[in-house]
């Protein structure tokens, strides 16, 4: 008997009502060429920050000089990963990963306890705090992905959890889509562009 395999798609959708960062560029799609005008084939122009959507934080995002997205690692973005639904409301906290052997983690989505759908903006989004980007980070963790905007609160200007992750090693994904893959263990394919 073979057995089936289940995948979760944990992108969020990009369109143009898709919530972004307060000042961001909006996503927005043209129609260059059109075969309903005759044309050969359908072409069409996309204008967006590259802040909008699930993505992949390239260093170079919050330290000048770092490596930009099309020299990141992308063997941290592929294995074994574990999903989970924190207890904490406003941020991640070290107790909302007691009781799981870090060792043995190498990537961690987590889930925001505030669900937003892919057009919806909240300025307290959940975020990871420094205690647990620094417990994280003496961690064998490979990469670290929230369900919203960013590691950091939004007012935050020091971006303490990013650098933090960053001088560790590990790669940050950000506004994935959590909803359909319960908590668990999984296999994580996701590749940044390579931009």
């Amino acid at each position: 008997r073979v057995k089936t395999r289940r995948i979760f798609d944990v992108s969020r959708a990009v369109d143009e009502r898709t919530a972004t960062w307060p000042g961001d560029t909006r996503f927005s799609r043209r129609a260059v060429m059109r075969i309903a005008d005759g044309c050969s084939c359908n072409v069409t122009t996309i204008t967006m920050s590259l802040h909008t959507g699930s993505h992949a934080d390239a260093p170079s995002h919050y330290i000048e000089g770092a490596p930009a997205t099309h020299e990141l690692d992308l063997a941290k973005y592929l294995g074994p990963c574990r999903v989970i639904t924190p207890k904490s409301r406003a941020a991640l906290e070290i107790s909302d990963v007691e009781g799981l052997d870090l060792a043995m983690e190498e990537r961690l989505l987590v889930r925001s306890p505030v669900p937003l759908g892919d057009d919806e903006w909240l300025d307290d989004f959940f975020s990871c705090s420094a205690a647990a980007a620094d417990l994280f980070a003496r961690a064998p963790l490979k990469l670290l992905g929230l369900e919203t905007p960013s590691m950091d609160p939004m007012t935050s200007k020091e971006l303490r959890a990013h650098k933090t992750l960053h001088r560790a090693g590990v790669a940050i994904l950000e506004s994935l889509d959590l909803s359909s893959a319960p908590d668990g263990r999984y296999e994580l394919i996701a590749l940044p562009l390579k931009l």
